[in-house]
């Protein structure tokens, strides 16, 4: 293959999660559940957020976007692992691999940064409650999800746009989408510099939001609440939105983090099920049927859409 062709007609194949054939439509039917679940889970919580005047509040106006950024994110690698696991055929196009990069790395960081955003508004809400609607206007809320948008576009196309350099000789990506660490491991090419802008955009995107999360102030604060009643409050107010960041950022920075040091293994293989889709899936239950404010809007709005349905009924 000529060295100024390689890029424009080169494709790769999608191992996916199992060779064996017996164990295809179990994985088929798991992750179509999963996907499913959460696609209808998150619209769900949007519908709810929009049509209860009393959740349009910054923390479930960061929520809703959550919810749009956890179907996209999902949505960018899991149809095509369906695909493939329905017809058999794991082929996917250089541009199609370098699309589904750019993708998942652009929701990828829109969740760390909503999560970094829902952090911070839950310490000005723990910390200084009196100034809370002050300090959280709308503009403020709009801007900060718009500057989450324009980090992330940028940080995806500085890591996507570098693979452009590579040349590849292995087509074989040990995974069911294409994940940039495992990409890199098949260049034949220096990476060098392709490792040197993963860890910064990482460092920079990931791991410097999580520091300056204000975890360790909400906690210092929630501590000095005298009553054990305000603790448990305090607790619960950002205990679930802890969970989710635990896991998160455990098993996607744990993958990122060891990606020049680690060969491809079947535990990268569980961590990134674990970001990609359990994650994603879980914020439905976590925020919304765990929530208090959520169950209650829910409850009116299936009230309505019953009272709707029995008026149109007798209409008729």
């Amino acid at each position: 293959m000529e060295r100024g062709n390689k890029t424009r007609v080169r494709n790769f194949l999608l191992q996916g999660l199992s060779e064996e054939a017996e164990l295809q439509p179990l994985i088929f039917g798991l992750f179509l559940s999963m996907y499913l679940v959460t696609v209808l889970g998150n619209l769900l919580m949007m519908l709810v957020i929009s049509s209860d005047p009393h959740l349009h509040t910054p923390m479930y106006f960061f929520l809703s976007n959550l919810s749009f950024v956890d179907i996209c994110f999902i949505s960018t690698t899991i149809p095509k692992m369906l695909l493939n696991l329905q017809t058999q055929i794991k082929v996917i196009t250089y541009a199609g691999c370098l699309s589904q990069i750019f993708f998942f790395i652009v929701f990828g960081c829109l969740d760390n940064l909503l999560l970094t955003v829902m952090a911070y508004d839950r310490f000005v809400a723990i910390c200084h409650p009196l100034h809370y609607t002050v300090i959280m206007h709308p503009r403020l809320c709009g801007l900060l999800v718009l500057g989450s948008w324009c980090i992330s576009v940028m940080g995806s196309l500085l890591e996507t746009l570098t693979v452009l350099r590579l040349s590849f000789m292995n087509m074989e990506i040990p995974h069911f989408f294409c994940d940039l660490p495992e990409v890199l491991k098949l260049a034949c090419s220096d990476t060098f510099v392709n490792n040197i802008v993963v860890y910064f955009v990482t460092i920079v995107l990931a791991v410097f939001p999580l520091l300056g999360s204000s975890y360790a102030q909400i906690f210092s604060s929630i501590l000095r609440i005298s009553s054990t009643g305000g603790k448990y409050k305090a607790f619960s107010t950002c205990g679930s939105h802890l969970s989710v960041v635990s896991l998160f950022y455990g098993t996607g920075l744990g993958i990122y983090l060891s990606s020049a040091a680690t060969s491809s293994s079947r535990t990268s293989l569980v961590a990134s099920v674990m970001y990609t889709m359990v994650t994603p899936m879980q914020n439905p239950f976590i925020y919304g049927l765990r929530n208090r404010d959520m169950k209650w809007a829910l409850g009116a709005l299936l009230t309505r859409v019953a009272t709707l349905r029995d008026e149109a009924v007798i209409g008729l």
